[in-house]
């Protein structure tokens, strides 16, 4: 099976060979826990109870990672957020463990293949990374309908606000991992991290999620009576420079095969999408002008949009046809309306001012879309208190370790 199949088959119920997945939330990889005897290593180092709690719940987050039930999302959550507690005390300087042990992980692109660190800090930064991942897949589930042959796609409002709720907290994970987390390995282990552990891959991967968010936002302020034009273009705009930021981050690493490739396609794709969006946007407020020029600018706007949509069209199928193959769903949401507005206007647009265009060639220049702060950040994370198992009043972690080995 390949990394897409079996990514998005994580917390799914296991379904026939054939079955290409549907992708609307890009998940660029999953890694998993590999076995490796934490008991054995951690033996002498910390609490014999400590080291078996470790150890059961590590060996349960493995099981449940290779579960097909429908629930496996939420048990993954809940046992890494547990795992956690614990695994935040293996990265205490003054306990002088952080470099004792091996923990073992492997991608699921790769198969067999691992990796393996003798770092604390590599655990905790692979044990965040797997619950963003587990986050964008559980946001890709609530935009793939059960019925996936379905050719009409509608995506509920609640749907579209939990899905920017959930990229929001995966950004968050990932945004945590970059400032929180890296700075605390050494550059020898940060080169030899995986590739989706890279820096510039863990940021890339954040701002997609930011991205997708503020182009879920559009689809909502579509929907909304309440939303101007202003809102949309400014939605729009803000998607675009959201999407570039994520181009310039994957372009720090030139190495792009299998996964690394198939992200930067479908990153291409919908920069194309979310441009042609912003230049539809701004060519009607322009049109709003009484100036000659505005109309002759709008115009050039509504072409552009249109080219771009033709653009991403065949970006969309570069990114499903590299392997892993996927699919993408029908249009919905703001691609759908566009799919149909942005011809239509160009075309109308382009009749009504075809003197204007003929008569004054000099302003037929394509002009800059408006910049804006950006308004979607990563959600707020911090990691979890250290298990109480970890408080030993009045000693030392050597010292208990001593007393323990005189009682037994």
């Amino acid at each position: 099976m390949g990394c897409a199949a079996s990514v998005y088959q994580v917390g799914k119920k296991k379904k026939k060979k054939g079955i290409i997945p549907e992708v609307s939330i890009f998940v660029p990889s999953m890694r998993v826990p590999a076995q490796c005897d934490l008991q054995r290593t951690l033996k002498g180092l910390i609490p014999k109870d400590l080291a078996d709690k470790l150890t059961f719940i590590r060996n349960q987050i493995l099981l449940i990672a290779q579960d097909t039930d429908v629930s496996a999302i939420d048990e993954l959550q809940k046992a890494l957020e547990e795992y956690l507690s614990l695994l935040v005390g293996l990265t205490r300087k003054e306990f002088g463990i952080q470099e004792l042990t091996g923990f073992k992980w492997k991608n699921l692109e790769d198969g067999q293949e691992e990796t393996s660190v003798a770092n604390s800090w590599f655990e905790l930064l692979s044990v965040l990374h797997m619950m963003a991942m587990l986050t964008l897949v559980e946001a890709n589930m609530k935009l793939i309908p059960k019925d996936i042959a379905m050719t009409e796609r509608a995506v509920s409002g609640d749907c579209m606000r939990d899905t920017v709720d959930l990229l929001l907290k995966a950004s968050g994970y990932l945004d945590f991992c970059v400032q929180d987390v890296l700075v605390h390995l050494p550059p020898d282990i940060k080169n030899k991290l995986p590739k989706d552990l890279h820096q510039g891959i863990l940021e890339a991967t954040s701002n997609q999620a930011l991205a997708q968010g503020t182009e879920i936002q559009l689809g909502l302020a579509l929907e909304s009576q309440n939303a101007t034009l202003s809102v949309k273009r400014r939605l729009a705009c803000e998607a675009v420079s959201y999407y570039a930021q994520t181009l310039c981050f994957l372009s720090g690493d030139n190495n792009f095969h299998g996964t690394a490739k198939k992200h930067l396609l479908f990153i291409k794709w919908k920069y194309l999408e979310a441009k042609a969006a912003a230049y539809y946007y701004h060519g009607i407020i322009i049109d709003k002008g009484t100036e000659p020029s505005c109309h002759v600018s709008a115009v050039c706007c509504f072409l552009a949009a249109e080219e771009l949509l033709t653009e991403s069209k065949k970006a969309s199928l570069s990114f499903c046809l590299a392997e892993p193959v996927t699919r993408t769903p029908p249009a919905w949401g703001v691609m759908k309306h566009l799919n149909k507005k942005v011809p239509e206007t160009a075309a109308k647009k382009s009749q009504m001012y075809g003197y204007l265009l003929d008569q004054e060639k000099d302003l037929r220049v394509l002009p800059d879309l408006p910049e804006f702060q950006l308004s979607l950040k990563p959600e707020d994370y911090t990691l979890p208190e250290a298990d109480s198992t970890w408080d030993i009043p009045g000693q030392s972690l050597k010292e208990h370790l001593k007393d323990g080995e005189e009682t037994d």
